[in-house]
């Protein structure tokens, strides 16, 4: 059930079939290079990209420009405390800002940085300040054939074999992302979260959270799990806890509960903060947040500031508090299942349960003629694009040089833009790319940055033989 209504709407158009291809190949085979008017629908990311309430348009007008210490500055520190239990908030522009700020802050050559799985603009500032970056998902996190509540969780023992390897006092920095965008958007459980962090304590190092989707995950902590079996045998809606004591709480609690034990906190914005741009980091430590302000100042603005106007941190301040009220979120996570049911209705290798913010594909296991190094996911993305007008991301070996990742793809929902009349034509453009599943070409890198972490936002491709 939809809990709001339109207040704006934005002609969309859908280009020919003709058009779109060359489109395509005017972009060199990388959707990032396409221009948004020549996309119909666009599920590239959620990242900034959904639509904002009538109350945070009203927050926008009263927003306070001050250089230093503006009123919307506090506004945003006091409802970040109040979601997060963190008392220093530094903000930023947006959420590779905020990473900028932290991770430059943190790391240093020769560090080890232990994840439940790594995204791209983490890996980079990783991997920009010298350190060096590990997944440690669990086992059947890349598996869309997997069953599991939580297969976003941080494993353990492979965190441990790490620093066997490479000994604890390289490892200086333990992050866990909520949800698991890598790992097909799957969430991790408040237990992870306490053994996580417990881990870090182990070995004194820093246990950071990339908490983007924090209200998705939360959400999923708090939902009562439906027994599709069950369901069938009975005709009748059976449920069981997600996870145990969990689904009487209010969901606002458990939110705050997943921040408990972090060192500091990390966050985009344009995620569950639910503005078009900002972020910011958040420390428990003001020892801490100090050297991350001096950071700030360097490469943000400063820090009451952090690259933001005034009227975007009034934006965000709402927004954080609207992303934990439950029919919001609810509804969120609901739209994102429906496509994911669409698709899984019509035998498509999509992971199950879908995400709180994308339906993620495995294109591996439907263009089989196609190598990795071929980069199927990115085959699938372009002709997805061609079939439909719909551009989708690829997270595969093309955004994830030899990082060993299957071949995805991710439809990433914007919150509060899209209808199920979207969502169907969608779907239908996913059928219509699996049903001629032998006819593509594998495709090759043409051209690509210097950094292998980003090739995948700029490079270009053209067709070859699979």
């Amino acid at each position: 059930m939809l809990h709001y209504r339109v207040r704006m709407v934005e002609p969309i158009h859908l280009p020919s079939r003709a058009d779109r291809s060359a489109a395509l190949e005017r972009a060199g085979h990388n959707v990032f290079n396409l221009d948004s008017e020549d996309v119909f629908v666009d599920l590239l990311t959620d990242s900034g990209t959904g639509t904002m309430s009538t109350a945070q348009w009203a927050a926008m007008f009263e927003g306070d420009e001050a250089y230093a210490g503006s009123r919307s500055f506090h506004d945003l520190r006091e409802a970040v405390e109040d979601v997060t239990g963190l008392p220093h908030t530094i903000p930023a522009h947006q959420g590779r800002g905020a990473e900028n700020a932290l991770y430059g802050t943190l790391l240093s050559e020769g560090d080890v940085v232990l994840n439940n799985t790594h995204f791209d603009t983490t890996r980079a500032h990783v991997a920009n300040q010298g350190a060096e970056a590990v997944d440690c998902p669990v086992e059947g996190a890349w598996d869309h054939d997997s069953e599991g509540e939580f297969l976003g969780n941080f494993s353990i023992e492979k965190a441990w074999d790490v620093v066997d390897e490479v000994g604890a006092d390289r490892v200086t920095v333990v992050v866990s992302t909520i949800t698991n965008n890598s790992a097909a958007g799957q969430p991790v459980s408040l237990e992870n979260l306490r053994e996580t962090a417990q881990f870090a304590r182990d070995i004194d190092a820093l246990f950071v959270l990339d908490a983007c989707r924090f209200a998705e995950n939360a959400y999923f902590i708090h939902e009562a799990e439906r027994s599709e079996a069950s369901e069938r045998a009975s005709g009748e809606t059976a449920s069981r806890e997600r996870e145990a004591g969990q689904h009487d709480r209010p969901l606002a609690e458990i939110a705050r509960a997943q921040f408990d034990d972090a060192d500091a906190v990390v966050v985009s914005g344009k995620k569950d903060g639910l503005v078009n741009i900002g972020g910011f980091v958040a420390c428990r430590e003001e020892s801490l947040a100090d050297r991350v302000k001096a950071r700030t100042t360097l490469y943000e603005g400063f820090p009451t500031y952090g690259g933001m106007a005034g009227r975007d941190l009034a934006a965000m301040a709402v927004g954080l508090r609207e992303a934990v009220e439950p029919p919001y979120v609810a509804d969120r996570v609901g739209q994102v299942a429906y496509l994911g049911d669409l698709l899984a209705d019509a035998d498509l290798p999509v992971f199950q349960p879908t995400g709180g913010h994308a339906v993620y594909l495995d294109a591996g296991a439907v263009l089989t003629d196609i190598p990795a190094e071929r980069f199927p996911a990115q085959r699938f993305v372009c002709e997805l694009y061609r079939e439909s007008g719909v551009r989708a991301v690829e997270l595969g070996e093309f955004a994830f040089p030899g990082a060993g990742r299957p071949q995805l793809v991710r439809l990433a929902l914007p919150r509060r833009t899209y209808t199920r009349e979207h969502l169907d034509h969608v779907a239908d453009g996913v059928a219509a790319v699996a049903d001629r599943a032998g006819e593509y070409e594998g495709l090759e890198v043409v051209t690509e940055p210097p950094m292998p972490e980003l090739r995948h936002f700029s490079a270009r491709l053209r067709s070859v033989p699979a």
